[in-house]
């Protein structure tokens, strides 16, 4: 396996793991040998299916985040999304609109632990997995999780997000 038992978190690591702590998630928090800039090589490293993947995406929805939780297995499409959301235009902003809305970078946001609750939708196709893999806060953190989960502990809205 590509990953590792962490004993010295980074700090956005602490806030993921207190989030999760508080949300009653039993879990690790464990540290990938490489940065897993798509889902393709997270599930390699993990040795699991790209599927498995909850990928963290922001977009922005008029202006506002939207945090998706889509399966590594599928594209968000937008225009879906802005018509479940009620928007005018869907689309991915740029790394300070992530870091501003999640205080983490892109490549390693996680479902929680932001400074501020962000409006959360879960890919519906994650629910087939047994477990799923979230970001950890950091592009080398990664934490297992299911689908049932994901929903509890962002408040997120089950939904088919996309194709394959």
């Amino acid at each position: 396996m590509g990953w590792k038992t962490i004993t010295d978190l980074h700090p956005n690591g602490v806030k993921v793991r207190d989030a999760l702590l508080d949300a009653g998630v039993d879990t690790e928090i464990v540290e990938t040998e490489e940065s897993s800039p798509t889902a393709v090589r997270a599930a390699e490293q993990l040795g699991i299916a790209v599927g498995q993947i909850a990928n963290s995406l922001v977009f922005s929805a008029d202006g506002s985040p939207v945090l998706i939780l889509a399966s590594g297995a599928h594209k968000v499409d937008t225009e879906l999304i802005a018509t479940f959301l009620g928007a005018q235009a869907v689309h991915r902003p740029d790394a300070d609109f992530v870091r501003e809305h999640t205080g983490q970078p892109i490549g390693g946001v996680a479902p929680l632990g932001h400074p501020a609750p962000i409006r959360t939708i879960v890919d519906e196709a994650l629910a087939q997995y047994d477990a799923v893999w979230a970001a950890g806060g950091h592009p080398h953190y990664v934490f297992p999780t299911t689908f049932d989960e994901l929903v509890r502990i962002t408040g997120g809205t089950p939904l088919a997000v996309g194709v394959r």
